[in-house]
């Protein structure tokens, strides 16, 4: 009686073990499922484009907020008279020229802002900062002195002096202009000292 239950149960296993492979005898793949995961692309997309709009003749908070509402945010300033001025104080100063010019640009692009003070008359041309130099003097006359002081080499012994005779001491030096410079410009800089005579933006030098 016992081996007829064994010899049972094993018929019953292996009917089972039938029905759960294929006509081969290979086990049967669980039925496929759709994924809810998105697929992504391994494409590398190129730089960004988008319209730079034109800046001249906004204040310069207002420009900047409208370069980076364009989606550029690469932006710079500089003083348009050739002073080395900081613009500490965005909203005290207009722009007067945009470097690039508005058109369809790439968004990492820089934009550099040509600026005066509000109450200043924008100048003809955009007056860039002299780059440091080494080797020969250059020509310093009409520029401010911090612009001047910058341009030399930083170990330079620079006296600068009021051209006017007031004897006025020099302190906010992007206030006051080049009058008379030596040595001249286009003297060999071998480490001399060098000396500047200077009168504020509004006047004219002697």
């Amino acid at each position: 009686m016992r081996r007829h239950v064994i010899t049972a149960l094993l018929s019953s296993l292996t009917l089972l073990s039938l029905t759960a492979c294929g006509d081969d005898g290979s086990k049967e793949a669980p039925p496929k499922t759709e994924s809810s995961a998105p697929t992504t692309s391994a494409t590398t997309e190129g730089a960004k484009t988008a319209d730079l709009p034109n800046l001249v003749g906004k204040g310069l908070q207002s420009a900047q907020d409208a370069a980076q509402a364009a989606g550029f945010y690469a932006l710079a300033s500089h003083d348009s008279l050739g002073r080395g001025r900081k613009q500490v104080l965005d909203r005290d100063w207009k722009v007067c020229f945009q470097t690039p010019g508005p058109g369809r640009r790439t968004t990492d692009t820089e934009v550099d802002l040509g600026v005066v003070k509000l109450e200043e008359t924008c100048p003809d041309n955009d007056q860039t900062e002299p780059p440091k130099v080494a080797g020969k003097m250059p020509d310093f006359k009409g520029k401010s002195v911090k612009v001047a002081r910058e341009a030399l080499d930083p170990s330079t012994s620079i006296t600068v002096t009021d051209a006017s005779g007031q004897d006025r001491n020099v302190l906010v030096e992007s206030n006051w202009k080049v009058c008379s410079q030596e040595p001249a410009a286009g003297a060999e800089l071998t480490g001399q000292p060098v000396s500047l005579k200077a009168v504020k933006f509004e006047e004219s030098c002697p």
